[in-house]
């Protein structure tokens, strides 16, 4: 990822609702979350929510698939494994020791 990327994804998660939404997302899995769940989950009005998750989707971290006649949304773990990789990227320039205590979960190659 480079940094006008991270850039727009940390814009996009810099939103209590879009934060939210995305730890949902996260918490669900890749399978998917219908939309309408993910609303209901978090009390939110169907064209709030559809605001939050078209700015997630343009910033990568979500995708969204249709199903049937509604819309899954699931986090792009690749996208957030390279956000993750882009702020490490040059941990303790370089210094493996030093880098011993960051400790990544365990969807993060």
């Amino acid at each position: 990822m480079d940094q006008p990327d991270a850039i727009d994804a940390f814009a996009a998660l810099a939103h209590d609702t879009r934060l939210a939404i995305f730890r949902l997302l996260v918490q669900r899995g890749p399978d998917g979350t219908p939309a309408m769940e993910v609303g209901r989950l978090l009390g939110l009005k169907p064209s709030t929510l559809s605001g939050h998750l078209a700015s997630l989707k343009r910033a990568g971290l979500v995708t969204g698939e249709r199903n049937h006649r509604e819309i899954l949304y699931a986090p792009n773990l690749e996208a957030v494994n390279g956000l993750v990789r882009f702020l490490l990227r040059d941990c303790c320039g370089g210094d493996d020791a030093a880098c011993a205590g960051v400790s990544l979960p365990d969807c993060v190659p």
